[in-house]
């Protein structure tokens, strides 16, 4: 918010930057990330700009041979300790008008994130969740294990389910999971 206000006030011709959805950032362990799906071009654009931003109205210089522009794989990435992949598939919305009766359809594309099974089986066998082929382990092997780090366990990676993998369109491998799970 403090950016907008500055940029309102000094610069108001590159207030629309902030204005796109498809711009976002976060803070990570010291770092700033800013993530969009803009051009290479564009994103030199906007790493001159925040180090303008920076030199002049926080009195905070940087170099800007430190600021990195990574581009992402198209397909899928590690994001903060997670793999995810995303698939882009078009959606068709139809709208109706009931007095003058006829369709109009749009097509927009829409972000699926799609649940990476073997990276989690992988690590479900050894947390000894399941075997290496997805197949639940049986709870007496669990007897080594007291109730509370079986259940931190669990805990931990249904968590992470729900955080990272709640909107995905997969269903067959929520379905795996849950078997995997017994939920």
């Amino acid at each position: 918010e403090h950016f907008v206000e500055v940029f309102d006030k000094d610069l108001p011709s590159t207030l629309w930057f902030f204005k796109d959805p498809f711009i976002h950032y976060v803070r990570y362990q010291g770092k700033s990330i800013l993530a969009s799906r803009n051009t290479p071009f564009l994103m030199n654009k906007w790493k001159y700009y925040l180090i303008h931003l920076w030199q002049c109205h926080f009195y905070v210089w940087s170099q800007p041979e430190k600021i990195h522009i990574n581009q992402l794989f198209e397909h899928s990435f590690n994001f903060l300790g997670y793999f995810s992949n995303v698939r882009v598939n078009p959606s068709v919305v139809r709208s109706q008008m009931l007095e003058n009766s006829f369709l109009i359809e749009n097509v927009m594309k829409r972000l699926d994130p799609i649940i990476p099974i073997i990276p989690l089986i992988r690590s479900w066998a050894k947390s000894k969740f399941c075997t290496i082929l997805g197949h639940p382990i049986s709870k007496p092997v669990w007897a080594d294990s007291s109730d509370l780090d079986i259940i931190d366990r669990f805990l931990r990676r249904c968590r992470n389910l729900s955080h990272y993998y709640n909107g995905s369109s997969t269903k067959k491998s929520l379905y795996r999971i849950k078997y995997i799970l017994r939920l």
